[in-house]
């Protein structure tokens, strides 16, 4: 292997969004402390995380797990350097994200007509309306000079659907098109059921970028089948510079049986960096942060294989320099 000196001049920055603290946490039977759940937040932002999906704005009924999205998000505001972003899946969850104050709405889409109604109770079509009355809602709310608040499009179940099967390229394409017309600023898109192939990857993102253009910038991967790195790295290949990864690999989808967590942020973060991308993210402490999934869930399975096998010695870590990170408490409102 050559040596990493030799990659030095490569410092492509690659965002990575944390999203174990919503979709990680909404997969598992159990629910995590409030305060843990801060703490997990402090320990990312002390990593060097500055983009978290922090909750979602759901009937705590339906998804007990959420039930503190207000007291989270309140405390990851905290960081004033910190993207913090909630999931909506319609216009009274977009009205309570814009109380809360966050920076980013994410309204999941699925392209499965299926899987949309088992997930929202709407079919694609409904929900691309429900989606522009957000959009609505947010340009209302947003006055003179005050910072913009992004909506975007999640798409789900783009690379296939465990209760339709194969979805059309077309439908993609076509959900896509009509987000951008109801007002996404950024599309993303979403391999709910971990059913996405290398091939697959690189033949959507060019089919969805010819009519959605530069508003295709995420991907969300589970790493199901194993192939959650792999269908990054084409990703990589074709443009996308964001990601979403969940702290040891937690997450899933209710609605998708089979469909195991998201690709592991410690693994991806280890990946970028190998290849000379920046991340901001100093992995020893992202490693160290798993100490808290294990304080708050202890016996829920913790994956990631590196964290198994531990970093090669070629690629040595070592902690920044700089002083420790303050506490979110410390940090200036």
């Amino acid at each position: 292997m050559s040596d990493m000196s030799d990659m030095s001049d490569t410092k492509e920055r690659v965002v990575i969004t944390e999203v174990g603290m919503r979709d990680g946490l909404q997969s598992i039977a159990r629910t995590m402390p409030t305060e843990f759940k801060r703490r997990w937040i402090d320990a990312a932002y002390a990593a060097g995380v500055r983009h978290m999906e922090v909750a979602s704005f759901v009937p705590a009924k339906l998804l007990p797990q959420m039930a503190d999205a207000d007291e989270v998000i309140a405390h990851a505001l905290g960081y004033d350097d910190l993207i913090v972003t909630a999931l909506v899946p319609n216009l009274k969850g977009a009205q309570r994200a814009l109380e809360a104050g966050v920076h980013r709405i994410v309204a999941p889409i699925s392209v499965s007509t299926a899987h949309s109604l088992a997930n929202v109770r709407k079919t694609p079509a409904e929900m691309i309306d429900a989606f522009a009355t957000m959009r609505d809602a947010i340009d209302s709310a947003q006055g003179a000079g005050t910072r913009r608040v992004q909506l975007i499009a999640g798409l789900s179940t783009v690379f296939g659907c465990t209760l339709q099967g194969a979805v059309p390229y077309a439908d993609i394409a076509a959900i896509a098109r009509d987000a951008v017309n109801a007002g996404a600023d950024v599309i993303a898109l979403g391999d709910t059921t971990g059913e996405a192939t290398p091939r697959q990857v690189g033949e959507i993102i060019d089919r969805v970028r010819g009519v959605a253009g530069d508003k295709l910038r995420s991907l969300h991967f589970h790493d199901t089948r194993g192939l959650g790195l792999a269908n990054t790295l084409i990703a990589l290949q074709h443009g996308i510079r964001e990601f979403d990864a969940s702290l040891a690999g937690l997450g899933g989808c209710p609605h998708a049986p089979g469909a195991t967590g998201n690709v592991n942020t410690e693994d991806l973060v280890f990946m970028l960096n190998s290849m000379g991308y920046e991340t901001g993210i100093d992995l020893a402490r992202l490693i160290a942060s798993r100490d808290v999934l294990a304080d708050a869930l202890p016996g829920e399975p913790l994956y990631g294989y590196l964290a198994r096998a531990g970093v090669p010695k070629q690629f040595a870590i070592s902690q920044p320099s700089q002083p420790s990170t303050p506490s979110c408490s410390q940090v200036p409102q």
